[in-house]
């Protein structure tokens, strides 16, 4: 399959902790890409039918900080369904909680790719490669 999947919707919201920030406040870029990790798995795993699992981080890009107390809105949407993987694209959005009547930031993006696995942990095919679409047309 080709088409390109979207998901409007977000697929986590969480907020910037203490515990995840550095000696100056920004929020360790290590934590959000494997957040962001964790929301590309989400709409993978839908697909996927089946256990899935990380195989390549295509591009990861860090736009603006993340600050402790912000607002944080995960997007992904499907751009590729192949026999066994499935390509995502991610996108982070904050909401400074100091100005909350400005608009969301994108923070960040991501290409992450995974593949269903069988419980012997080998590749096997998509199962429900159509609930990406299906999805994104309930939305």
């Amino acid at each position: 399959m080709t088409e390109k999947y979207i998901v409007s919707n977000p697929v986590m919201r969480l907020i910037a902790r203490p515990q995840d920030a550095n000696s100056r406040g920004d929020i360790f870029g290590g934590w959000l890409m494997g957040q962001m990790d964790l929301a590309g798995a989400i709409v993978a795993g839908v697909v996927a039918g089946t256990e899935i699992v990380t195989i390549a981080v295509n591009s990861m890009q860090f736009l603006k900080p993340v600050l402790v107390n912000d607002y944080i809105e995960l997007f992904a949407e499907v751009l590729h369904v192949g026999t066994s993987s499935i390509s995502t694209k991610i996108e982070v959005y904050v909401k400074r909680r100091q100005a909350m009547d400005q608009d969301w930031v994108k923070v960040a993006m991501s290409e992450i790719v995974y593949v269903a696995i069988a419980q012997i942990g080998k590749p096997c095919k998509v199962k429900h490669p159509e609930l990406a679409l299906k999805r994104n047309k309930d939305v």
